[in-house]
């Protein structure tokens, strides 16, 4: 398995360097892969990002990402401390987006966008990470919001067993989005190499309306959510 450092696994950048030394003084692989996942799940916040094809480095410099670019990040980190991964690309129903993306824009948007996530090599198997993407106060904002059980889709999500739904660390693989999948294209040994080969989600005009307009739109709708919640928890409180 390469430990190949690349544009977007960008791991020797100074950011991460110091991140790592910062983050990672854990000897076992089991704690490394840990902090690793709870940082980006959720010190990096769900968001949306201007292109998926931007580098690990950006991505930790924002503070916010979504499938693609947050498993990028999670890709370099777990390079720069020497850790085997995969990232395995599929195609996803537009419906996980329903509700952060509304009206003209979300009719706009493809049937079908691009999705990842990073795969593991722990305990002599792969583990496939999809719950990083969302951070878990945005993740519990949601519950306390649509508070549902059984199958749920939409504001960033598609998981049955909605209320019941973890994205904890325990080893083994964890999902927020899987439901919605529709194709895979395979694994890859970097974001690189998949998207030299199939490009991004957007392109021309579509790419940058989404970068200059739609995306900040799509973000301020992540925001309310997290803002409701805290209203909803100050008014529990005074009670």
């Amino acid at each position: 398995m390469s430990m190949q450092l690349t544009p977007m696994l960008d791991y020797n950048s100074k950011g991460i360097r110091e991140l790592v030394d910062k983050l990672l003084d854990s000897k076992t692989r089991e704690s490394k892969i840990e902090k690793i996942y709870y940082f980006v799940r959720d010190e990096i916040k769900f968001g949306y990002n201007e292109s998926d094809d931007i580098p690990a480095s950006k991505t930790l410099k924002e503070g916010y990402g979504q499938c693609n670019t947050k498993s990028t990040l999670f890709m370099a980190l777990l390079r720069a401390v020497r850790i085997p991964c995969r990232i395995h690309f599929f195609t996803i129903d537009k419906r996980v987006q329903k509700g952060i993306i509304t009206g003209l824009h979300y009719k706009l948007t493809p049937d079908e966008i691009i999705h990842s996530w990073v795969e593991v090599w722990y305990k002599n198997k792969w583990i496939n990470l999809e719950g990083i993407i969302l951070d878990n106060q945005y993740l519990q904002c949601l519950k306390k919001k649509f508070d549902q059980p059984g199958y749920f889709e939409g504001y960033g999500v598609a998981v049955d067993n909605f209320n019941e739904v973890s994205t904890e660390w325990i080893g083994e693989d964890t999902y927020i989005q899987s439901k919605l999948i529709k194709n895979g294209y395979g694994v890859f040994d970097s974001p690189d190499e998949f998207y030299n080969k199939y490009g991004t989600n957007l392109r021309g005009i579509k790419k940058i309306l989404f970068k200059h307009h739609i995306r900040k739109g799509m973000n301020r709708k992540v925001e309310e959510i997290r803002d409701e919640c805290l209203h909803l928890d100050l008014k529990s409180r005074r009670r």
